[in-house]
Protein backbone atom coordinates (compact mmCIF):
# COMPACT_ATOMS: atom_id res chain seq x y z
CA UNK A 1 0.00 0.00 0.00
CA UNK A 2 2.85 2.32 0.83
CA UNK A 3 4.51 1.62 -2.53
CA UNK A 4 1.18 2.14 -4.32
CA UNK A 5 0.58 5.44 -2.53
CA UNK A 6 4.10 6.62 -3.30
CA UNK A 7 3.67 5.67 -6.96
CA UNK A 8 0.38 7.61 -7.17
CA UNK A 9 1.95 10.65 -5.54
CA UNK A 10 4.85 10.45 -7.98
CA UNK A 11 2.49 10.22 -10.96
CA UNK A 12 0.48 13.18 -9.67
CA UNK A 13 3.67 15.20 -9.21
CA UNK A 14 4.80 14.35 -12.75
CA UNK A 15 1.39 15.32 -14.17
CA UNK A 16 1.43 18.60 -12.22
CA UNK A 17 4.94 19.38 -13.46
CA UNK A 18 3.93 18.56 -17.04
CA UNK A 19 0.89 20.82 -16.76
CA UNK A 20 3.05 23.62 -15.37
CA UNK A 21 5.56 23.21 -18.20
CA UNK A 22 2.75 23.21 -20.75
CA UNK A 23 1.26 26.38 -19.24
CA UNK A 24 4.69 27.99 -19.23
CA UNK A 25 5.17 27.01 -22.85
CA UNK A 26 1.82 28.52 -23.81
CA UNK A 27 2.68 31.70 -21.93
CA UNK A 28 6.03 31.97 -23.73
CA UNK A 29 4.30 31.33 -27.06
CA UNK A 30 1.70 34.04 -26.32
CA UNK A 31 4.43 36.54 -25.40
CA UNK A 32 6.31 35.63 -28.57
CA UNK A 33 3.21 36.22 -30.68
CA UNK A 34 2.61 39.60 -29.02
CA UNK A 35 6.22 40.54 -29.68
CA UNK A 36 5.92 39.51 -33.33
CA UNK A 37 2.70 41.49 -33.69
CA UNK A 38 4.33 44.60 -32.21
CA UNK A 39 7.39 44.15 -34.46
CA UNK A 40 5.18 43.97 -37.54
CA UNK A 41 3.20 47.00 -36.38
CA UNK A 42 6.39 49.03 -35.87
CA UNK A 43 7.25 48.55 -39.54
CA UNK A 44 4.48 51.08 -40.27
CA UNK A 45 5.95 54.38 -39.00
CA UNK A 46 2.92 56.36 -40.17
CA UNK A 47 0.66 54.10 -38.11
CA UNK A 48 2.90 54.44 -35.04
CA UNK A 49 2.75 58.23 -35.37
CA UNK A 50 -1.02 57.97 -35.88
CA UNK A 51 -1.38 55.93 -32.70
CA UNK A 52 0.46 58.47 -30.56
CA UNK A 53 -1.30 61.39 -32.27
CA UNK A 54 -4.68 59.78 -31.63
CA UNK A 55 -3.76 59.24 -27.97
CA UNK A 56 -2.57 62.86 -27.71
CA UNK A 57 -5.79 64.20 -29.25
CA UNK A 58 -7.95 62.03 -27.02
CA UNK A 59 -6.03 63.20 -23.94
CA UNK A 60 -6.35 66.85 -25.02
CA UNK A 61 -10.09 66.49 -25.63
CA UNK A 62 -10.70 65.09 -22.14
CA UNK A 63 -8.10 66.92 -20.08
CA UNK A 64 -8.13 70.32 -21.82
CA UNK A 65 -11.67 71.40 -20.84
CA UNK A 66 -11.13 70.09 -17.31
CA UNK A 67 -7.99 72.22 -16.85
CA UNK A 68 -9.47 75.34 -18.43
CA UNK A 69 -11.02 78.00 -16.17
CA UNK A 70 -13.79 78.41 -18.75
CA UNK A 71 -16.71 76.23 -19.80
CA UNK A 72 -17.73 75.60 -23.39
CA UNK A 73 -20.88 77.74 -23.06
CA UNK A 74 -19.43 80.51 -20.87
CA UNK A 75 -19.78 83.96 -22.46
CA UNK A 76 -16.89 86.27 -21.62
CA UNK A 77 -18.16 89.83 -21.55
CA UNK A 78 -16.26 92.24 -23.77
CA UNK A 79 -14.26 89.54 -25.56
CA UNK A 80 -16.09 88.70 -28.81
CA UNK A 81 -13.97 87.58 -31.78
CA UNK A 82 -10.68 87.85 -29.88
CA UNK A 83 -7.60 86.51 -31.64
CA UNK A 84 -5.35 83.80 -30.21
CA UNK A 85 -3.65 84.71 -26.92
CA UNK A 86 -2.16 83.04 -23.84
CA UNK A 87 -5.56 83.18 -22.14
CA UNK A 88 -7.41 81.95 -25.23
CA UNK A 89 -5.03 79.94 -27.49
CA UNK A 90 -7.67 79.52 -30.23
CA UNK A 91 -9.28 82.92 -29.61
CA UNK A 92 -12.98 83.49 -28.87
CA UNK A 93 -16.08 83.29 -31.02
CA UNK A 94 -18.58 85.96 -32.01
CA UNK A 95 -20.26 86.05 -28.60
CA UNK A 96 -17.12 85.69 -26.49
CA UNK A 97 -16.90 81.94 -25.80
CA UNK A 98 -13.45 80.35 -25.54
CA UNK A 99 -12.92 78.55 -28.85
CA UNK A 100 -10.34 76.05 -27.60
CA UNK A 101 -12.64 74.77 -24.87
CA UNK A 102 -15.51 74.52 -27.34
CA UNK A 103 -13.42 72.64 -29.91
CA UNK A 104 -11.91 70.28 -27.32
CA UNK A 105 -15.32 69.60 -25.77
CA UNK A 106 -16.73 69.05 -29.25
CA UNK A 107 -13.88 66.63 -29.96
CA UNK A 108 -14.66 64.80 -26.72
CA UNK A 109 -18.33 64.45 -27.72
CA UNK A 110 -17.48 63.31 -31.25
CA UNK A 111 -14.89 60.80 -29.98
CA UNK A 112 -17.38 59.46 -27.43
CA UNK A 113 -19.91 58.87 -30.18
CA UNK A 114 -17.29 57.22 -32.40
CA UNK A 115 -16.11 54.87 -29.64
CA UNK A 116 -19.68 53.91 -28.67
CA UNK A 117 -20.51 53.29 -32.33
CA UNK A 118 -17.42 51.09 -32.73
CA UNK A 119 -18.24 49.07 -29.60
CA UNK A 120 -21.94 48.61 -30.45
CA UNK A 121 -21.20 47.85 -34.09
CA UNK A 122 -18.59 45.28 -33.11
CA UNK A 123 -20.86 43.61 -30.56
CA UNK A 124 -23.95 43.42 -32.78
CA UNK A 125 -22.03 42.44 -35.90
CA UNK A 126 -19.96 39.80 -34.09
CA UNK A 127 -22.99 38.15 -32.46
CA UNK A 128 -25.07 38.05 -35.65
CA UNK A 129 -22.15 36.99 -37.84
CA UNK A 130 -21.05 34.30 -35.38
CA UNK A 131 -24.51 32.77 -35.03
CA UNK A 132 -25.11 32.83 -38.79
CA UNK A 133 -21.73 31.33 -39.66
CA UNK A 134 -21.72 28.66 -36.97
CA UNK A 135 -25.25 27.28 -37.22
CA UNK A 136 -25.75 27.73 -40.97
CA UNK A 137 -28.98 26.46 -42.53
CA UNK A 138 -32.14 28.49 -42.05
CA UNK A 139 -30.51 30.51 -39.26
CA UNK A 140 -27.82 31.67 -41.67
CA UNK A 141 -30.41 32.36 -44.38
CA UNK A 142 -32.52 34.55 -42.11
CA UNK A 143 -29.62 36.50 -40.60
CA UNK A 144 -27.89 36.89 -43.98
CA UNK A 145 -31.11 38.24 -45.48
CA UNK A 146 -31.39 40.70 -42.59
CA UNK A 147 -27.77 41.76 -43.09
CA UNK A 148 -28.24 42.23 -46.83
CA UNK A 149 -31.40 44.24 -46.20
CA UNK A 150 -29.49 46.69 -44.03
CA UNK A 151 -26.73 46.86 -46.65
CA UNK A 152 -29.01 47.71 -49.58
CA UNK A 153 -31.16 50.25 -47.75
CA UNK A 154 -29.95 53.80 -48.52
CA UNK A 155 -28.09 54.51 -45.29
CA UNK A 156 -28.03 58.30 -45.58
CA UNK A 157 -31.78 58.46 -46.19
CA UNK A 158 -32.48 56.26 -43.17
CA UNK A 159 -30.09 58.33 -41.07
CA UNK A 160 -31.87 61.53 -42.03
CA UNK A 161 -35.34 60.16 -41.26
CA UNK A 162 -34.36 58.48 -37.99
CA UNK A 163 -32.23 61.41 -36.83
CA UNK A 164 -35.12 63.83 -37.32
CA UNK A 165 -37.32 61.66 -35.08
CA UNK A 166 -34.89 60.42 -32.42
CA UNK A 167 -31.60 62.26 -32.95
CA UNK A 168 -30.16 65.21 -31.10
CA UNK A 169 -28.52 63.48 -28.15
CA UNK A 170 -25.03 62.05 -27.84
CA UNK A 171 -25.99 58.43 -27.19
CA UNK A 172 -29.10 58.43 -29.39
CA UNK A 173 -26.92 59.54 -32.30
CA UNK A 174 -24.40 56.79 -31.49
CA UNK A 175 -27.10 54.11 -31.35
CA UNK A 176 -28.58 55.26 -34.66
CA UNK A 177 -25.19 55.07 -36.37
CA UNK A 178 -24.39 51.67 -34.85
CA UNK A 179 -27.69 50.13 -35.93
CA UNK A 180 -26.85 50.97 -39.53
CA UNK A 181 -23.15 50.07 -39.46
CA UNK A 182 -23.10 46.54 -38.00
CA UNK A 183 -23.66 44.57 -41.28
CA UNK A 184 -20.06 45.13 -42.43
CA UNK A 185 -18.57 43.41 -39.38
CA UNK A 186 -21.33 40.78 -39.42
CA UNK A 187 -20.34 39.67 -42.93
CA UNK A 188 -16.66 39.51 -41.99
CA UNK A 189 -17.32 37.45 -38.85
CA UNK A 190 -19.76 35.14 -40.66
CA UNK A 191 -17.12 34.34 -43.28
CA UNK A 192 -14.51 33.67 -40.61
CA UNK A 193 -16.84 31.36 -38.67
CA UNK A 194 -17.67 29.38 -41.80
CA UNK A 195 -13.94 29.02 -42.45
CA UNK A 196 -12.94 28.04 -38.91
CA UNK A 197 -15.92 25.72 -38.40
CA UNK A 198 -14.32 23.30 -40.86
CA UNK A 199 -10.97 23.26 -39.06
CA UNK A 200 -9.90 20.06 -37.29
CA UNK A 201 -9.77 21.56 -33.78
CA UNK A 202 -13.38 22.74 -34.09
CA UNK A 203 -14.58 19.44 -35.57
CA UNK A 204 -12.82 17.63 -32.71
CA UNK A 205 -14.63 19.81 -30.17
CA UNK A 206 -17.96 19.11 -31.89
CA UNK A 207 -17.24 15.36 -31.94
CA UNK A 208 -16.37 15.50 -28.23
CA UNK A 209 -19.84 16.89 -27.51
CA UNK A 210 -18.82 20.43 -26.60
CA UNK A 211 -21.73 22.85 -26.44
CA UNK A 212 -22.11 25.39 -29.27
CA UNK A 213 -21.52 28.33 -26.95
CA UNK A 214 -18.24 26.88 -25.71
CA UNK A 215 -17.06 26.12 -29.23
CA UNK A 216 -17.93 29.61 -30.46
CA UNK A 217 -16.44 31.58 -27.57
CA UNK A 218 -13.57 29.27 -26.59
CA UNK A 219 -12.32 28.00 -29.93
CA UNK A 220 -13.46 30.24 -32.81
CA UNK A 221 -13.87 33.84 -31.58
CA UNK A 222 -10.28 34.09 -30.22
CA UNK A 223 -9.09 33.32 -33.76
CA UNK A 224 -11.19 36.16 -35.18
CA UNK A 225 -9.94 38.91 -32.86
CA UNK A 226 -7.59 40.35 -35.48
CA UNK A 227 -10.18 41.19 -38.17
CA UNK A 228 -12.69 42.29 -35.53
CA UNK A 229 -10.22 44.75 -33.97
CA UNK A 230 -9.28 46.08 -37.41
CA UNK A 231 -12.91 46.70 -38.37
CA UNK A 232 -13.64 48.32 -35.00
CA UNK A 233 -10.71 50.70 -35.50
CA UNK A 234 -11.86 51.64 -38.99
CA UNK A 235 -15.39 52.14 -37.63
CA UNK A 236 -14.09 54.92 -35.36
CA UNK A 237 -12.90 56.94 -38.34
CA UNK A 238 -16.09 56.35 -40.31
CA UNK A 239 -18.27 57.29 -37.32
CA UNK A 240 -16.40 60.59 -36.83
CA UNK A 241 -17.08 61.60 -40.44
CA UNK A 242 -20.75 60.55 -40.43
CA UNK A 243 -21.44 62.14 -37.03
CA UNK A 244 -19.79 65.39 -38.11
CA UNK A 245 -21.83 65.42 -41.31
CA UNK A 246 -25.10 64.79 -39.47
CA UNK A 247 -24.32 67.42 -36.84
CA UNK A 248 -23.35 69.92 -39.53
CA UNK A 249 -26.76 69.34 -41.13
CA UNK A 250 -28.44 69.79 -37.75
CA UNK A 251 -29.49 66.13 -37.54
CA UNK A 252 -26.86 64.83 -35.12
CA UNK A 253 -25.78 66.33 -31.82
CA UNK A 254 -27.65 69.59 -31.43
CA UNK A 255 -26.69 72.79 -29.59
CA UNK A 256 -26.03 73.74 -26.89
CA UNK A 257 -23.99 70.50 -26.70
CA UNK A 258 -20.98 71.03 -28.99
CA UNK A 259 -19.57 68.48 -31.41
CA UNK A 260 -17.01 68.98 -34.14
CA UNK A 261 -19.76 68.91 -36.75
CA UNK A 262 -22.10 71.47 -35.22
CA UNK A 263 -19.16 73.75 -34.32
CA UNK A 264 -18.30 73.88 -38.03
CA UNK A 265 -21.96 74.62 -38.73
CA UNK A 266 -22.05 77.37 -36.09
CA UNK A 267 -19.05 79.19 -37.54
CA UNK A 268 -19.60 78.57 -41.26
CA UNK A 269 -20.58 82.22 -41.70
CA UNK A 270 -17.07 83.27 -40.60
CA UNK A 271 -15.27 81.23 -43.28
CA UNK A 272 -14.23 84.41 -45.12
CA UNK A 273 -13.52 86.75 -42.21
CA UNK A 274 -11.99 84.23 -39.76
CA UNK A 275 -11.48 80.82 -41.42
CA UNK A 276 -9.66 79.35 -38.41
CA UNK A 277 -13.00 78.97 -36.61
CA UNK A 278 -14.04 76.46 -39.27
CA UNK A 279 -10.64 75.03 -40.12
CA UNK A 280 -9.71 74.02 -36.55
CA UNK A 281 -12.63 71.63 -35.90
CA UNK A 282 -12.42 70.47 -39.52
CA UNK A 283 -8.73 69.72 -39.06
CA UNK A 284 -9.46 67.55 -36.03
CA UNK A 285 -12.10 65.59 -37.99
CA UNK A 286 -9.56 64.94 -40.75
CA UNK A 287 -6.77 64.00 -38.32
CA UNK A 288 -8.89 61.55 -36.34
CA UNK A 289 -10.19 59.92 -39.52
CA UNK A 290 -6.75 59.58 -41.09
CA UNK A 291 -5.20 58.27 -37.86
CA UNK A 292 -7.93 55.66 -37.45
CA UNK A 293 -7.55 54.51 -41.06
CA UNK A 294 -3.74 54.31 -40.92
CA UNK A 295 -3.99 52.48 -37.60
CA UNK A 296 -6.56 50.03 -38.97
CA UNK A 297 -4.45 49.20 -42.02
CA UNK A 298 -1.35 48.63 -39.89
CA UNK A 299 -3.26 46.46 -37.42
CA UNK A 300 -4.54 44.36 -40.31
CA UNK A 301 -0.99 43.65 -41.40
CA UNK A 302 0.28 43.13 -37.85
CA UNK A 303 -2.49 40.81 -36.67
CA UNK A 304 -2.85 38.91 -39.94
CA UNK A 305 0.40 38.86 -41.94
CA UNK A 306 -1.26 36.79 -44.70
CA UNK A 307 -3.41 39.83 -45.57
CA UNK A 308 -0.43 41.96 -46.57
CA UNK A 309 -1.10 43.51 -49.93
CA UNK A 310 2.22 43.92 -51.63
CA UNK A 311 3.89 45.77 -48.74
Amino acid sequence: MTDLGSRQQLEMAIEAEAAALEAEGLDIEARSMRRQTWDRFRKHPVAVVSLFLLLALTTAFWVGPWLSPYTYDQVLAGLPNEGPSLSHPFGTDQIGRDLMVRVFTGGQISMTIAIVVALLTTFIGTVIGAVAGFFGGWVDNVLSALTNLFLIVPGLLVLLVVAIKWGGGVYSTAVILALLAWPVIARVVRGLFIQFKEQEFVQAAIAAGAKPGRIMFRHIIPNTFGPIIVNATLAVGAAIVIESTLSFLGLGVRPPTPSLGNIIQDYRGAIDSDPTKVLLPGLFVVLITLCANFLGDALRDALDPTSRRGH
